[in-house]
């Protein structure tokens, strides 16, 4: 009888789901607090006086540090330096930061005249100085938050490269995509109990848990490191990242136009959701909760479906399909909340359009994520992964600034008239309208993208795990 031997932790299927299990669930956390406000923009404008222009620029300001001091950039380069488990601890510190400084600045004792208030009431007075706080707190929290992600994508590779690797990439998605469904249930009710305030602090609480989770991966990643380096031999020595090398990523076309449909593809999601309870608020009449119950199934099918895509690309591939078909569906639920007309826009029909939602939402993640090993060598993988963050990032700083202005142009004086207390809902016809015209953009670099792999043999339509 011969008994198997693992040579390192990463071949245990037991400590390598573990050490997924540790880095999904600060991922969960982290997607709880970055949507803890987008299902409350109503009670926003009402009690702390923030129009949707306003709304949208909190929302756009988690990108800020990462897109124009270029952040992520130097996340990637750090990770590549430092490796998984420091870079996971440093993240977790940053959004416990960044969250704490939005938390205060959002609370009933700073806005009445707490420390700080006054400063940040001197200057730009039509911006209120709760948003300006909470800009910078979001901000801080959205470098922790994208170096948590680069870093967890990198540790998913690390621990399960030949292996299950779309499958634990696309369970990570899954559980994350929990953290926005609980969300969107969790604050509206917490808030109708104990105000805004306390929606956002029992997020920032849910960090530090997250933090504790990351610490106690440290332990699992630094034992593996140290089998590995055992078993690593003079003659197979690792190679060593060099700033140099970033220069293969920057000019490699296929990386760019994956980076590019990334940016346009999460544009039309991640900003929606910012959008998405006031929009079915106005289209169906609803309350704030029920429209948060309702959008709160947006993620369910991406929970459901990203874990089963992840196992068919592994074992079937079709990445690039996945991805056209993903860009496709979005365009359409996004047409669908544009043009309905009002009478035919029924709870049934917003539910359907949500699903699909959902749907385009498992199959683009799951087939982009564990395709980006395939474009570009392991000792840049984290630069990689924070270069299509970065580029991403942009698109989703601007997006809920235009997403915003553009609502309040479209709806000239109605912000006005509900800070006056009257009862009237914005028309979001035009805002869901450039949401599709992204879903349009991601299409066509799907379809390039497809041409790209058949031409030069990337092997984004293989399976990941070679029989």
């Amino acid at each position: 009888m011969v008994e198997k031997i693992h040579n390192t932790l990463r071949d245990s299927p037991v400590a390598r789901w573990t050490a997924l299990i540790l880095l999904a669930l600060t991922m969960f956390f982290a997607y709880m607090f970055i949507d803890v406000l987008a299902p409350l923009s109503t009670q926003l404008e009402t009690s702390l006086k923030w129009s949707p222009d306003t709304f949208g620029a909190v929302a756009g300001s988690e990108y800020f540090l990462n897109v124009f001091v270029a952040f992520l950039i130097f996340a990637g380069i750090i990770l590549d330096r430092i490796g998984v488990r420091r870079s996971a601890i440093l993240s977790g510190i940053l959004m416990v930061i960044g969250a704490s400084i939005k938390l205060y600045g959002i609370s009933d004792h700073f806005n009445a005249g707490g420390f700080g208030y006054d400063f940040f009431n001197s200057f730009w007075t039509g911006f209120p100085a709760s948003a300006k706080v909470a800009c910078m707190g979001f901000a801080i929290f959205g470098c922790g938050v994208e170096m948590a992600g680069i870093t967890v994508s990198k540790g998913i590779v690390k621990w399960f490269a030949g292996k299950e690797l779309a499958l634990a990439m696309g369970l990570e998605m899954a559980i994350a995509r929990l953290g926005v469904f609980s969300v969107f249930r969790l604050s509206p009710y917490l808030a109708e109990q104990g105000g805004i305030t306390l929606s956002v602090g029992v997020g920032t609480l849910l960090l530090l848990i997250g933090l504790l989770s990351f610490s106690v991966y440290f332990f699992f990643d630094k034992k593996l490191d140290s089998q590995t380096d055992s078993l690593r031999t003079a003659s197979d020595p690792e190679e060593e990242f060099k700033v140099s090398d970033l220069k293969a990523i920057f000019t490699s076309k296929t990386f760019m136009v994956v980076a590019g449909l990334c940016v346009l593809f999460y544009s039309a999601i991640f900003p929606f959701q910012k959008f998405a309870t006031g929009m079915l608020e106005s289209r169906l009449g609803m309350t704030t909760v029920e429209a948060g119950n309702l959008f709160s199934y947006f993620p369910i099918g991406a929970m459901i479906l990203t874990p089963f895509l992840g196992w068919f690309i592994d074992h079937k591939g079709k990445a690039a399909t996945m991805l056209f078909a993903g860009s496709l569906l979005v365009i359409i639920c996004h047409l669908i909340f544009a043009i309905t007309p009002v009478e035919n826009f029924t709870f049934a029909v917003a539910l359907g359009a949500i699903i699909l939602l959902g749907i385009s939402f498992s199959l683009v993640p799951a087939a982009l994520w564990p395709s980006v090993p395939k474009l570009v060598d392991n000792k840049v993988l984290g630069s990689a992964y924070s270069i299509i963050f970065w580029i991403q990032n942009i698109g989703l700083m601007l997006t809920p600034i235009l997403i915003g202005w553009s609502l309040k142009v479209s709806n000239p004086g109605v912000a006005e008239r509900i800070l006056a207390g009257e009862d009237i809902k914005y028309n979001y016809t035009v805002p869901m309208l450039i949401f599709a015209a992204f879903g349009v953009a991601a299409l066509a670099l799907a379809f390039y993208l497809k041409v790209l792999d058949k031409k030069k043999g990337y092997g984004l339509e293989s399976p990941n795990i070679r029989k």
